[in-house]
């Protein structure tokens, strides 16, 4: 029986099911991971009454036009046809990703994000797909994470060691939300007719003391990664610090007129969410983390954020799921929260998507999927989620993403960025660039204060926080 309370307040949510699946690939066997779309499909269908009726599968950028500009392959783009026509079929609205985070190899050759014809050749693909595809696809994600291409690849070497260049690879930041804002006047151009919008990764967390300086540093967090992105989307402006530093812009990177097209208007705004954070300040570190806990590979990475002015560090007494991800179903709603606090009415409708990773891995006793805990969860995490819609905020999607997507970044780096290690195993040791923390990249001057140039004012619009309570 659906809960009336979820029922009635998300009425107006667009439920859905996504996959990192290549729609331009041949066709792989028969997936298993059906079996956990039709789990997540009971689960809505129980707590909400409504069953997800929205496919989101990834073009394939590299499939697509493996050449070089003005090369298309057209098995690929045959191939997508027949898939969109398939799920339409069977009475499934299609969504569509341009990039999920792989550029073609000559493009990335050719420096990737780092080099601003990435941004025109990208355009160009989207327009090219929006008149294909434009007359059946209802919704466009122009990417699935714009951090990840580029502060986690070509800052941070995450994805591809030995790329990431420190602050100089933040013109790639810059060239990924100009791509953004060209793409979505490509599409609509070109006639596509469903919603456009963008994903980023959605940060929050908690201070992890009353501390002031904590706080303080929870806000840095959360403007290194929210507002670095969103800033330039909703404000037309790069994030700029109160010593009127601006990390993105100051690299030289932005042209005239760049910033109207990155703040060109979006249909919806897709948040990315995995797990909150617990936040300290540096000088805080010692006192919040400790000696039992004081992990190493955790120790290399708050070296790195310590420049930043901030650090992480494990949830006390949180249970977790397998992943180590701390399990606060109160998270996503009280980021979301930070959001509308931030920008308020400059914010398009949000849609809650790659969510739910973390969840089909609740087992019971017997090894089994425990269905009855992982409901337990998502209506906990949904009544949060509600609370935030009654008063006001506009949530228009909420999507699954397949738990069996995304799995080297799982096992790799998402229990170490939880903060929350199960005890019976070991720490992960994923590698950590060491040009986050040897390059001095985002190093502190001395004498320049807690982290000299990090200090960051408020976005330039606020609205009263929305309260989930």
């Amino acid at each position: 029986m659906s809960d009336g309370f979820l029922h009635v307040s998300l009425r107006g949510v667009d439920w859905g099911v996504a996959t990192a699946d290549t729609m331009a690939a041949p066709p792989p066997p028969p997936p298993e991971r059906g079996g956990h779309f039709r789990e997540w499909t009971e689960d809505i269908r129980q707590l909400v009454g409504v069953a997800p009726d929205s496919h989101r599968m990834v073009a394939g950028w590299p499939r697509l036009q493996p050449e070089g500009p003005g090369s298309w392959d057209r098995e690929a783009l045959d191939r997508c046809d027949r898939a969109l026509d398939s799920l339409l079929a069977r009475g499934t609205r299609p969504s569509l990703t341009l990039l999920d985070r792989s550029l073609p190899p000559w493009l990335d050759a050719a420096g990737g994000w780092l080099a601003r014809d990435t941004a025109e050749h990208f355009a160009e693909y989207a327009a090219e797909l929006g008149r294909r595809f434009g007359d059946r696809v209802e919704r466009w994600i122009t990417s699935t994470d714009l951090a990840g291409p580029t502060l986690a690849d070509h800052v941070a070497g995450m994805y591809s060691p030995g790329r990431g260049v420190g602050r100089a690879g933040l013109p790639a930041v810059h060239h990924i939300l100009l791509a953004n804002g060209l793409a979505t006047h490509a599409l609509r151009a070109a006639g596509a007719q469903g919603r456009i919008g963008t994903t980023v990764t959605l940060v929050g967390g908690y201070a992890a003391t009353d501390d002031p300086f904590d706080k303080l540093a929870l806000e840095r967090l959360e403007s290194w990664t929210n507002r670095l992105f969103l800033d330039p989307l909703l404000l037309g402006e790069h994030m700029v610090t109160e010593e009127d530093v601006a990390p993105v812009a100051d690299t030289g990177c932005v042209h005239p007129g760049d910033l109207e097209v990155i703040a060109t208007p979006q249909d919806l705004l897709g948040l990315s969410w995995h797990t909150p954070f617990r936040v300290t300040a540096p000088e805080n570190l010692p006192r919040a983390l400790p000696a039992t806990k004081c992990l190493g590979t955790l120790n290399e990475v708050n070296r790195l954020l310590v420049g930043l002015g901030f650090a992480i560090v494990p949830f006390d007494d949180v249970e977790t799921t397998a992943y180590g991800w701390p399990i606060v179903p109160e998270g996503l709603a009280d980021a979301v929260a930070g959001l509308h606090d931030l920008y308020g009415d400059l914010l398009p409708p949000l849609s809650v998507i790659d969510n739910g990773m973390g969840d089909l891995d609740l087992v019971d006793e017997t090894g089994h999927s425990d269905d009855a805990r992982r409901r337990a969860l998502l209506r906990a995490r949904l009544t949060w989620l509600a609370r935030l819609v009654t008063a006001g905020v506009d949530v228009c999607g909420y999507e699954y993403w397949s738990v069996l997507d995304n799995l080297e970044a799982k096992f790799r780096y998402t229990q170490l960025y939880a903060m929350a290690v199960p005890d019976h195993e070991p720490p992960p040791r994923p590698p950590i660039p060491s040009d986050w923390v040897n390059g001095g990249a985002f190093a502190v001057v001395p004498g320049e204060g807690r982290a000299a140039g990090l200090t960051l004012v408020p976005a330039a619009a606020r609205t009263q926080r929305v309260s989930a309570t």
